[in-house]
């Protein structure tokens, strides 16, 4: 688990297929990997891989070709400039939301634009992951924790201070961009919830007769 608070930026240095997958070596700078172990988890862009190599500036991860294919991993060139995070302990403060680093698809910047200190930036989600996507909610973006300012049917807007601009890979966006989407783990299990169906046939939450409908009657949900 991750917390979308990214710990540092680095580059990708190496990139070694094999046979459709990849061995993808990452340069950073700021990142204390002296604690790591063999099989540790480090986000990449908000994907979660495994170390099998590293030293003080550097880490090795082998990455399969599913991986590749629906993330933006599989399209990086090298030196790309890449967020980074380690997993969460249970001392880490949870300072952004629970991220999974399983990304659920591929978002594009449609636009950005400045305004006093900040940045206004527009994305398009994939249709099937639109519905996830809520104002006031969280988004994990390139492994960010950012919130949703504005929703306007596939595309969203986030709103970036300078502190984040600047410390994330956000300052190499432009229009076009794809970035490594990961909606909320919470919109994701409300769901199921919703529309899995108990052995009477009912769509409910538990075993304790809670229904979707009753929901529905007390106002909690349209």
């Amino acid at each position: 688990m991750f917390t979308g608070l990214i710990q540092s930026i680095g580059h990708l240095q190496a990139k070694e297929e094999r046979g459709g997958d990849a061995r993808l070596t990452f340069s950073l700078k700021d990142l204390d990997l002296s604690s790591i172990e063999l099989g540790a988890s480090i986000a990449v862009n908000g994907v979660c891989l495994t170390a099998i190599e590293w030293t003080a500036t550097s880490y090795v991860a082998d990455v399969s070709r599913e991986t590749l294919a629906l993330t933006t991993l599989g399209s990086l060139a090298l030196n790309s400039t890449l967020n980074f995070e380690k997993s969460l302990t249970l001392q880490t403060p949870l300072g952004g939301h629970l991220v999974s680093g399983h990304v659920d698809g591929v978002a594009e910047v449609v636009s950005l634009s400045e305004a006093a200190n900040a940045w206004h930036i527009r994305l398009r989600a994939p249709e099937s992951l639109s519905r996830y996507i809520a104002k006031k909610g969280s988004v994990c973006l390139d492994g960010i924790s950012l919130t949703v300012n504005e929703v306007d049917g596939h595309e969203f807007e986030i709103m970036i201070i300078p502190h984040t601009f600047t410390a994330t890979n956000i300052h190499t966006w432009s229009q076009g961009t794809q970035v490594n989407l990961e909606v909320d783990l919470i919109a994701r299990y409300l769901e199921r919830l919703f529309t899995a169906k108990n052995t009477t046939n009912e769509q409910s939450f538990a075993t304790d007769g809670l229904t979707y409908e009753k929901i529905l009657s007390s106002g909690l949900a349209d």
